[in-house]
């Protein structure tokens, strides 16, 4: 049986306020464990592919709204309990932390993704894109921008630092530099054709996974050199909060290292 702190005291204008701080309490937890758990699970089953990748996200922000409730009712309990006393005081506390670290978690994304455009393809060639044969570029591939020209566009004024590297070696060799980079960043590769200077791969993103293809075109550039050309795409979603640029730079920056 639970006992109420010694510090309690009734409050003479609300006789029934000792009673909803511990009450406020207990439902702020089971709240906060109920956005847990519908966060988990949909994500868990949308990372093993049991739901769409989307329906699993809406489940993670549906969780934090859920997470928000949880957060005011904890707040609620600390504050009643404030002056009355409250023996579940702690349950309050863990509620609240777990419940703002969500909803944190939550309201930061879109900062991190700074000024990213609200566009899923990137590439280092706007005007002649490298092109998937072995996957499939997504139907809708021009959600969020509606024409070739919109995209170019947006691509251009958000990424126009982003183009091609050049090596100096001759395309199957380069071919199979960027096949072994693919490998060393995890990503699943679909196709090599180092004769042609042609690698298609897929990369997930985040414990969701979150699917994005891949396409290399690697041609002559003179000289026993080579070009290599990229793209980046997201299978879902119109903006990709970055993801896809930060993929293609990062790259890059390892092939000119090489």
């Amino acid at each position: 049986m639970e006992n109420a702190p010694q510090s309690a005291a009734p409050d003479p204008h609300n006789p029934t306020a000792p009673r909803w701080a511990p009450r406020l309490s207990k439902a702020a937890l089971y709240v906060c464990a109920a956005a847990v758990v519908i966060a988990g699970t949909g994500l868990t089953l949308a990372r093993y592919d049991l739901l769409p990748k989307m329906t699993g996200f809406t489940a993670f922000l549906g969780g934090g709204l859920v997470a928000a409730g949880a957060l005011v009712l904890a707040i609620a309990a600390l504050l009643v309990g404030w002056r009355t006393g409250n023996p579940r005081r702690n349950w309050a506390i863990g509620a609240a932390v777990v419940a703002a670290i969500y909803v944190g978690f939550l309201a930061t994304r879109p900062m991190s993704a700074g000024d990213a455009p609200p566009i899923h393809d990137v590439t280092t060639d706007i005007s002649n894109p490298p092109q998937f044969e072995t996957l499939t570029l997504r139907e809708d591939n021009l959600a969020g921008v509606g024409s070739v020209e919109n995209w170019q566009q947006i691509h251009a004024a958000a990424y126009g630092d982003i183009g091609p590297v050049t090596l100096p070696m001759p395309v199957e060799q380069a071919t199979a530099v960027v096949e072994r980079l693919a490998h060393e960043e995890g990503w699943a590769i679909a196709v090599s054709d180092p004769a042609r200077g042609h690698v298609e791969a897929t990369a997930s993103v985040s414990y969701i996974r979150f699917y994005d293809d891949i396409v290399f075109r690697i041609t002559p550039a003179g000289e026993g050199a080579s070009r290599i050309d990229m793209r980046s795409v997201s299978r879902v979603g119109v903006g990709d909060l970055g993801v896809n640029a930060r993929r293609v730079r990062a790259f890059l920056a390892r092939l000119t290292a090489v």
